[in-house]
């Protein structure tokens, strides 16, 4: 019997692979593992006993947490993080950014090691230093930035970011993607000197419905549900008019990759993927309002605050071909059927998930 195991399971992310998985395959055993540390992966537990999901309490920051794990796993998805890229900032201390980001993901490698055939690490786009990602060149247009047709940086190419993109020399990126670049090298090393079956995949902004957004990660969904529930908005950074672009990737179409890549493992070890939307599931903020807009039917003003965060982008794009070529996977969900699909979801459990979505909640 097939058995996988998604550290983080209760998160966005985690709990909707657990879902996806067992869609696939009725008779694994599936155990999600996490801390509970985010607001509303509650909810999330909740539902696991309807899908035959098994949730185990524990923390990647602690290997005996780990190693009380029963049996042997086909795979591990390490889904687990701190996603924030502000964390640690402001005197805030770094401690749970490094030691669940870092420690908790070098926890995850070594039982892997050891008791599984082989990983997926989601790891982000994040791990590209910022003074780089900003040196695209950019014009502007009347919704959105959009990137010159030559003269860019090395590893930008197609409208994207590629794999070849720089991500040491260049400056910083946060603590956040500070602590997935260095898990990368000890994955790297594992594949390496163990031969152990591994995959990072760099995803972008990952949205839909299940996500209990906030300013500083999950956006696009608090985004929706401000034009649904009420609340406060704003443009910030780069003059304030909303202009900077993200992809977004759906779970599904995440799952969709992760299902072939368990497939195959052992012929794509050490391999790094660009993972996101790309250029088709690429939009501006600007225009993600307007697709709130179309989708809610509500309208809100919209605040501008133009000075730009030091961890802050203007356009980030995934270039998907090396994935692509690889494993014949492209994204599918567009952006407007992630807004209608985090609508539906928001309006359909209104009572339940307003309040977990309220300013300062």
């Amino acid at each position: 019997m097939m058995r996988v195991l998604v550290t983080g399971g209760a998160g966005f992310v985690g709990s909707r692979l657990c879902r996806l998985f067992r869609a696939d395959f009725p008779k694994a055993d599936i155990v999600a593992f996490d801390n509970l540390r985010r607001r509303g992966s509650e909810l999330n537990v909740a539902e696991f006993p309807v899908h035959s999901i098994q949730f185990v309490h524990g923390d990647v920051r602690s290997s005996a947490d780990l190693a009380a794990l029963d049996g042997h796993f086909d795979v591990v998805v390490e889904a687990s993080a701190e996603p924030s890229v502000h964390a640690g900032t402001g005197g805030e201390s770094p401690r749970y950014v490094i030691d669940t980001n870092f420690g908790g993901t070098i926890n995850c490698l070594e039982f892997a090691r050891v008791r599984a055939g082989g990983m997926v690490f989601l790891s982000t786009s994040r791990v590209y230093a910022v003074s780089a990602l900003r040196q695209i060149r950019l014009r502007e247009e009347a919704t959105r930035l959009v990137p010159e047709d030559d003269d860019q940086p090395p590893g930008f190419m197609e409208g994207g970011v590629t794999e070849a993109f720089p991500t040491v020399g260049r400056g910083s990126r946060s603590l956040y993607g500070t602590t997935k670049l260095a898990s990368e090298l000890f994955i790297e090393e594992y594949v390496a000197g163990y031969d152990f079956p591994a995959v990072i995949n760099r995803c972008g902004v990952i949205a839909g419905a299940g996500q209990f957004g906030k300013v500083d990660q999950g956006v696009f969904t608090l985004w929706v549900a401000r034009h649904l529930f009420g609340g406060g908005l704003r443009y910030t950074g780069f003059g304030g008019t909303g202009k900077q672009v993200r992809d977004l990737l759906h779970p599904r179409d995440l799952y969709a990759l992760i299902r072939r890549q368990v497939d195959c493992l052992g012929d794509i070890r050490g391999e790094v993927f660009g993972v996101g939307g790309g250029v088709s599931g690429a939009v501006s903020l600007a225009e993600y309002t307007t697709l709130c807009q179309d989708a809610t039917g509500m309208e809100l003003p919209i605040g501008s605050v133009p000075d730009t965060s030091a961890v802050d982008i203007p356009h980030y794009v995934t270039n998907t071909r090396k994935v692509s070529g690889a494993l014949g996977w492209r994204p599918q969900i567009s952006p407007a059927e992630i807004v209608g699909e985090i609508s539906t979801w928001l309006q359909e459990n209104s009572e339940q998930l307003k309040p977990l979505f309220a300013p300062g909640a």
